[in-house]
């Protein structure tokens, strides 16, 4: 039995459906079919300093491939949701993202916690699940552990391992071998990204010449780092290598406040956001700073125009989430076209297969046979990621040198190596 539909067409009953028999409605217009939009979800950090790039990005590529033409005649939808910094939001956000709002695709959060709490979901729901920001190596080891199950996931950053090597290739160059440095204390925040990192720190640290003092991990909740400062300038090391996302602020502050004689590297990611300075009250001058991406250089052809086109619109440049989540709805709608299809698993197959040059380098995910599987590639011709420096209000790029924009200038309570 089969009854009519609004448009006059006949539909197949519930009971034909559940015995498998389906009838197609020759009247339905393919054009009608191929006019409805391609929903992602953005579920975000968005009142969070590295967070709110997310969905801003995410919504200016969407306006940009709509302009177009979208995506073989059908327009990019962006469907936002705030999760408070929550796991247990996002997982509700993702269900509803997928259940109810019928996304194809969803990228989401800059934190490791929340991703890790998603990744599962993608696997149950079938969904397309791309991070534009966190970097826990166990997001890319749990797809190559258990393929078949989570090969929904694609982490769309570089992992904690390879961050560190990132930060110890820039630090060689521009602390090691151009200011003589010999030894380092690792000071990070205890979260699920720095764990890797701080191994991955401590394995290549010593391999460029950095002898490794101490390794320092605080609670992302330390409000008073007076202590852990002490403790640093009693060692003497040559520099603080920094593994710190929620906590970018307030260490910085008292890092300036205290006048710690002892240079500031690695990672931070709130300094990544051009607020930061203001956010310190300029207690970021001199900060040096892992990075994919910078307001001052052309990593790629689409760097600037993305930066400039960002600020022009939003009044501030993106953080290091809001290049990548930019650069993910692109690659998104690419797949979905080489696919042919918004259906999971062909989109997954055309994932699998990206080769997009983004703002941040060259786009492409390690396959099933390595580690990182579903991790972007790092690498020369890939992406290696940038140092950059506060200097005077603006986010100065020392690093690579053939990109680089500027050097390294320390402010003068810097007493180590570092400030000669």
């Amino acid at each position: 039995m089969a009854v009519s539909n609004s448009a006059g067409c006949l539909r197949p009953s519930r009971k034909l459906l559940l015995s498998g028999t389906f009838a197609f409605c020759a009247g339905v217009s393919t054009l009608a079919m191929a006019a409805d939009p391609i929903k992602i979800g953005v579920i975000a950090e968005a009142q969070a300093i590295a967070g709110a790039s997310i969905p801003q990005a995410a919504q200016m590529a969407a306006d940009e491939i709509n302009a177009k033409g979208g995506v073989d005649g059908r327009k990019i939808e962006i469907v936002t949701y705030d999760n408070h910094s929550s796991s247990a939001e996002s997982v509700r956000a993702f269900q509803r993202a997928v259940s109810e709002d019928k996304v194809v695709a969803v990228i989401g959060s800059y934190i490791s916690e929340v991703v890790l709490a998603l990744e599962p979901w993608a696997a149950r729901l079938k969904t397309p699940f791309i991070t534009p920001g966190a970097a826990s190596n166990e997001i890319s080891l749990n797809v190559h552990n258990d393929y078949e199950k989570n090969k929904y996931t694609f982490h769309g950053y570089l992992t904690s391992a390879a961050l560190a090597q990132s930060v110890c290739d820039a630090t060689k160059d521009l602390m090691v071998d151009d200011r003589h440095m010999k030894s380092a204390i690792i000071m990070s925040e205890d979260a699920a990204w720095t764990k890797p990192l701080d191994v991955g720190y401590q394995e290549c640290l010593p391999k460029i010449g950095l002898k490794v003092l101490d390794h320092i991990r605080f609670s992302p909740d330390t409000t008073d780092f007076t202590p852990i400062f002490n403790k640093i300038e009693g060692a003497k090391p040559d520099v603080i290598i920094t593994g710190i996302s929620h906590v970018g602020v307030q260490p910085t502050v008292q890092w300036k406040t205290q006048q710690v004689p002892v240079a500031m590297v690695g990672i931070s990611s709130q300094a990544s956001n051009s607020t930061f300075w203001n956010d310190t009250n300029g207690a970021a001058d001199g900060v040096v700073f892992q990075a994919v991406s910078g307001p001052d250089v052309a990593v790629t052809p689409k760097t600037l125009p993305f930066t400039e086109g960002f600020k022009k619109r939003y009044g501030n440049f993106p953080s290091y989430a809001g290049y990548t989540s930019y650069d993910e709805v692109y690659f998104i709608a690419d797949a979905i076209h080489r696919a042919g299809s918004t259906n999971a698993d062909k989109m997954v197959a055309a994932l699998e297969k990206t080769d997009w040059l983004g703002t941040i380098g060259r786009v492409q995910f390690y396959g099933k046979d390595d580690q990182f599987t579903h991790s972007i590639k790092y690498g020369k011709g890939l992406i290696t990621g940038l140092m950059l420096q506060w200097q005077n209000g603006k986010q100065v790029t020392v690093w690579p040198k053939d990109v680089a924009k500027g050097t390294i200038h320390f402010p003068s309570f810097i007493k180590t190596a570092a400030g000669k």
